[in-house]
């Protein structure tokens, strides 16, 4: 079964992977203008160890950071929701009454301790009655699209 997504983050980019190898070569051009020893081998072991710190990075961050949200599921890195199991979304940050809802105290989706860096949280009160906050960099979109969701359903 495959849903279209409402909205996606894939969490990191495979591109990164790309700086290794750039940087290194800048590094060698560097050295052809400047008249010294080309340090070939040096290079090379850089670009490798360098591709490979990133690559390992970017493996991590799309399997902890990726968001998806279908018509039917929200996952937030490695933890899935039903869309079913979402009873309501809840106001954003300082727009209630009281000031700072209680949904940013909140578990935060996923298996991270809390609301990934440079991502913001939306609060959910879930069937069962407990908080939680789902997350992304785009989080305006994310609160339009579960909203659309969940008056659709």
């Amino acid at each position: 079964m495959t849903d279209e997504f409402e909205f996606f983050e894939p969490g990191a980019q495979w591109r990164a992977l790309l700086f290794g190898p750039v940087f290194c070569t800048v590094g060698i051009v560097s050295e052809i203008f400047l008249g010294g020893p080309v340090h070939w081998v040096g290079w090379l072991v850089a670009a490798a160890l360098l591709t490979a710190v990133v690559g390992w990075q970017v493996y991590a961050g799309r399997t902890h950071l990726r968001v998806e949200l279908t018509p039917h599921y929200l996952r937030q890195g490695e933890e899935t929701l039903a869309l079913e199991e979402i009873a309501e979304l809840l106001p954003p940050e300082g727009t209630d009454r009281w000031g700072a809802g209680d949904w940013q105290m909140a578990r935060a989706l996923g298996e991270l301790h809390g609301v990934p860096r440079r991502r913001t949280g939306v609060g959910l009160r879930l069937q069962s009655g407990s908080i939680v906050q789902a997350w992304a960099r785009d989080h305006h979109t994310l609160r339009a699209a579960l909203q659309r969701l969940l008056v659709a359903s």
